[in-house]
């Protein structure tokens, strides 16, 4: 028997319905505070960091050998007063755990389940083609700038990789615009949409704002335009970090994604392929084709 730690997002229901098809119905583990979206008929446990030791025996005694980790799960603060008897061996771990980067913490967990006899396994072992394969499926395709920018970002997220900081950048003109950090792909974005013209901050820019600020106002007000987006220009890039244990976060987009990418007006998404996963590809090709946006699955430091 399988089980799914369970967070927030898509990817659980996907995965679910997979499980299902091939008659794997599993348990699905949801953390307090972070509910997944699960079908009738799918037993749910509902549980705490403070008793995971009570989960992990309830689940043995269910029978399950397997587990994957799936969705959005931020990291929560530990009660000492709700850890219960069953947890308290394994307090040093989840605090070391804690305080480590996001593939760090991971990796401390898979280690509390595989030494308790369970394997785990990844979210595209069990639905392999969420992988996307290399190409440009979308009618737009990225112009020879953003073939530079998407080196420039390799680049950063192998950076930001040694720090276990992040999976996705936003980089425009060769400048890193934006570098997601533990609140996610999202944020990163809200932060580059509360950004007035982040293509120009360097301190030339700095010390013309004002006569350029006139010039293009009345440039604007002669021609009846409307400013760029704050993204214009610049591509959303995601790719893992270069060392991580793939079984759990790996990077992932979606609908979701192809549509917050079009209102901070981007001009792209870029993901490594074979190491992010695509969730619904058709309804994302589709959205960016109706934007003018472009999908580009990159070989690890490939070319388009």
């Amino acid at each position: 028997m399988i089980a799914l730690i369970a967070g927030t997002g898509a990817l659980p229901a996907v995965l679910i319905a997979r499980l299902r098809a091939r008659g794997d119905t599993p348990v699905v583990c949801a953390l307090h505070g972070f509910v997944p979206e699960v079908p009738d008929g799918v037993p749910t446990i509902g549980f705490r960091l403070e008793t995971l030791g009570s989960l992990l025996q309830t689940l043995k005694d269910m029978g399950v050998t397997r587990i994957c980790m799936a969705g959005a799960i931020r990291r929560p603060v530990i009660d000492p007063a709700l850890i219960d008897d069953a947890t308290r061996p394994l307090v040093p771990i989840l605090m070391d755990a804690l305080g480590k980067g996001d593939d760090g913490a991971l990796r401390a967990m898979i280690g509390v389940f595989e030494d308790r006899g369970i394997e785990v396994v990844s979210a595209h072992g069990i639905a392999p083609e969420l992988l996307a394969r290399a190409g440009i499926p979308t009618l737009c395709k990225p112009e020879a700038g953003h073939v530079q920018d998407a080196a420039v970002a390799e680049d950063v997220i192998a950076q930001m990789g040694k720090a276990d900081q992040g999976q996705a950048c936003i980089v425009g003109a060769g400048r890193v615009l934006a570098k997601e950090d533990q609140a996610g792909t999202d944020a990163m974005l809200d932060t580059l949409a509360t950004t007035a013209d982040p293509l120009a901050t360097d301190p030339l820019s700095w010390m013309m704002s004002s006569a350029s600020d006139i010039i293009g106002g009345a440039a604007d007000w002669l021609s009846n335009s409307k400013q760029a987006a704050p993204g214009s220009g610049a591509i959303l890039f995601k790719a893992p970090k270069p060392d991580q244990d793939r079984r759990a976060d790996l990077p992932v987009i979606g609908p979701d994604t192809a549509r917050r990418i079009c209102e901070v007006g981007l001009d792209g998404i870029v993901i490594e392929a074979g190491a992010v996963m695509v969730l619904d590809q058709d309804t994302v090709v589709a959205t960016l084709d109706q934007a003018g946006k472009f999908l580009w699955i990159r070989p690890h430091g490939g070319a388009a």
